[in-house]
């Protein structure tokens, strides 16, 4: 895979992070705050450039720049701007934590991020865990779940995925998935956990065609006829970052939007989280899924400045 900026959020050309804490700095002094120079500037910077930022502004105005922003801003927008201070692997690491140690578990949260992660960035991410709130993320995930649904996140949690394309266990894998879902009564669920946990992405595509041979149908059909509740989306998700991951959070984003009252949680998540990723890409899948662009739909859906920062990581209209 070459790894070619598909980000809509770029290193800032001419970076000078004195000169930004300045600007910031400006910008929240005195009656009002200057949401629009806030929003600008932070947007158009990356991660990295972001954190250079923070610690310039500390080091001329002694303080916080996290603390400065959330005592001048509120709402949505507050939380969107202090997402994008975070550093990614520590706001992945932070969502995790706040899924597990509410009342009640966020398992989308869970599923959303422990599927669509590289090994790389989960074992990151465990790493981060560990050192920012004193536990083990899977002992903590452990603690909040339960049987297939528990054993799949706990596979994924290894980070350890084969690599490449296994030629002589496609087929037999397509046929124990069949074997094990619409091929018998009651489904062997562990089956399917194992090889979806473990295989490689590329691997699981032809492992997917080759199910489909057999069974003349998609994959995904079989996994919402044969498994229920968490462990489906679970499943799905899985098999859905398999075949595209751009895909998969066009799909987010759009639930996010459009039902009943928007979702902000998971629209600033998938948007912070993939404006230095893949947003190009997640734009396109969702053009070509819904038949309109991730930007009118966040212009229809949201408001104020937050509408304007959102807008900016979606990085133009397609």
């Amino acid at each position: 895979m070459v790894s070619e900026h598909r980000g809509s959020i770029r290193p800032f050309v001419n970076f000078n992070a004195k000169h930004d804490a300045e600007i910031l700095h400006k910008a929240m002094k005195g009656i009002g705050t200057d949401e629009d120079t806030i929003l600008m500037l932070l947007a158009a910077r990356s991660n990295d450039q972001r954190q250079q930022i923070k610690a310039a502004y500390k080091k001329a105005y002694g303080k916080d720049l996290v603390s400065a922003l959330k005592s001048e801003l509120g709402g949505l927008f507050e939380n969107l701007i202090v997402a994008l201070m975070t550093p990614p692997v520590l706001y992945d690491a932070s969502q995790l934590h706040k899924a597990l140690k509410g009342a009640g578990t966020d398992d989308d949260v869970l599923i959303e991020i422990l599927a669509s992660r590289s090994g790389e960035q989960i074992k990151d991410i465990t790493k981060v865990y560990k050192k920012e709130f004193g536990g083990k993320l899977e002992k903590d995930i452990s603690g909040d779940t339960s049987g297939h649904f528990q054993k799949l996140l706990v596979i994924l949690l290894q980070g350890s995925r084969e690599e490449g394309v296994d030629e002589a266990k496609i087929e037999k894998d397509a046929k124990d998935l069949y074997a094990a879902g619409e091929g018998k009564f009651g489904t062997d669920e562990e089956k399917f956990i194992t090889i979806l946990g473990n295989r490689s992405t590329e691997h699981l595509r032809k492992v997917f065609d080759a199910y489909k041979t057999i069974s003349g149908s998609d994959i995904e059909d079989s996994i919402e006829g044969e498994t229920t509740g968490n462990l489906e989306n679970l499943l799905l998700a899985v098999v859905k970052c398999a075949r595209s991951v751009p895909a998969f959070f066009a799909e987010g984003l759009y639930k996010s939007m459009r039902r009943a009252g928007t979702d902000d949680e998971t629209l600033m998540r998938i948007m912070v989280s993939r404006s230095e990723v893949d947003m190009l890409d997640v734009r396109a899948s969702f053009k070509k899924m819904y038949g309109a662009s991730l930007y009118n739909t966040i212009q229809e859906d949201t408001g104020g400045d937050y509408q304007k920062a959102l807008l900016y990581l979606c990085g133009g209209n397609d």
